[in-house]
């Protein structure tokens, strides 16, 4: 199951590996016994030296050649934690207009996630 150790909304015109790095700072120094980062194939060079300068590990998953097909474990959790919050009504569209809103609402909406896989067991 994939949890959310830290979450950062910023502007569309910013860079997923440039606000990759704001937001793995952020998550370790919340979790300072965090040792790596799992990402995919976009984030190499900024974001893997950024990550390399803290001391810490990085393991991208490589992309998978166009005639072959397989289940990447690790990024598989990720795309489904992400489709689970998009579940979410009020998420499915940018209807928020401050950045601390939206932030919270992806708190509460993985939250209320969580809290329904763990009733059903």
């Amino acid at each position: 199951m994939g949890n959310l150790l830290f979450v950062k909304v910023h502007a569309a015109n910013i860079h997923d590996t440039v606000s990759g790095e704001a937001v793995f700072v952020g998550a370790l120094n919340k979790y300072p016994s965090i040792k790596g980062a799992c990402v995919d194939a976009g984030y190499r060079k900024t974001f893997e030296n950024a990550v390399k300068v803290l001391g810490k590990t990085v393991d991208i998953s490589e992309k998978i050649k166009p005639k072959e097909w397989a289940v990447l474990p690790k990024r598989w959790i990720v795309e489904r934690t992400l489709a689970w919050i998009n579940h979410s009504r009020r998420l499915s569209k940018d209807y928020e207009i401050s950045v601390a809103s939206e932030e919270s609402l992806v708190c509460i909406s993985h939250s209320a996630t969580l809290f329904r896989r763990l009733a059903r067991l």
